[in-house]
């Protein structure tokens, strides 16, 4: 995430567990984000793969995300462990329609937050889908002057553009090239050459 205070364990209520999730690994990049999405429910085998997840050793901060239509009670006391201590460097965000769907135990350890807590992505107009040199040239010359936290912005607004909007599934390439982007950003690379090397990298896949 960018600038950002880094986002807390917590609960999170949505309607759109998918859409959730797919906006919340924008949210939190350059994080690492393991997800255990289930489409029905969330059962103790997929409880106990968390907790094997919870204690591979990290250096730095990952995000472990569950997310189910509904939660049995069996995999929720499993969990209530590594959510009162949680290993070095693991948060854990739960993702649920409702929050009747999870245990007071688990709602107690943990803060509820309704909807997406965090700041709101850009949108941007271009389908990455369709996009041409014309309007590559366009995009670079409407941001010729982007300034450094403008830029990580925009980038995050292209990762979200790409991914949940336009729903790509990102080549190991581009999402290396998005981690680059980043990093480069850090060290005040041009901007320009930056968006140039990201949205070039969609006609490539062609």
């Amino acid at each position: 995430m960018l600038n950002y205070e880094p986002i807390k364990s917590h609960i999170l209520i949505a309607s759109d567990i998918e859409a959730s999730f797919e906006s919340l690994k924008v949210q939190l990049h350059p994080n690492r984000v393991v997800g255990f999405i289930e489409e029905g429910e969330f059962k103790i085998e997929h409880a106990k793969a968390v907790i094997n997840e919870s204690y591979i050793s990290e250096s730095q901060v990952k995000y472990i995300v569950l997310a189910a239509k509904s939660f049995n009670n069996i995999s929720q006391n499993a969990l209530l462990k590594v959510l009162e201590e949680p290993p070095r460097n693991i948060k854990y965000i739960i993702i649920s329609s409702s929050k009747s769907n999870l245990l007071p135990t688990v709602r107690s350890r943990l803060p509820i937050l309704q909807g997406t807590q965090s700041h709101e992505v850009l949108v941007l107009d271009i389908n990455l889908l369709k996009i041409d040199y014309s309007q590559i040239f366009s995009f670079l010359k409407e941001h010729s002057r982007t300034g450094k936290n403008e830029a990580k912005l925009l980038v995050e607004a292209l990762y979200h553009r790409a991914v949940v909007m336009d729903k790509l599934l990102l080549s190991k390439q581009q999402l290396d090239n998005f981690d680059r982007a980043y990093r480069l950003l850090e060290v005040n690379s041009k901007a320009q050459n930056i968006f140039a090397m990201l949205l070039m990298s969609f006609i490539g896949e062609r």
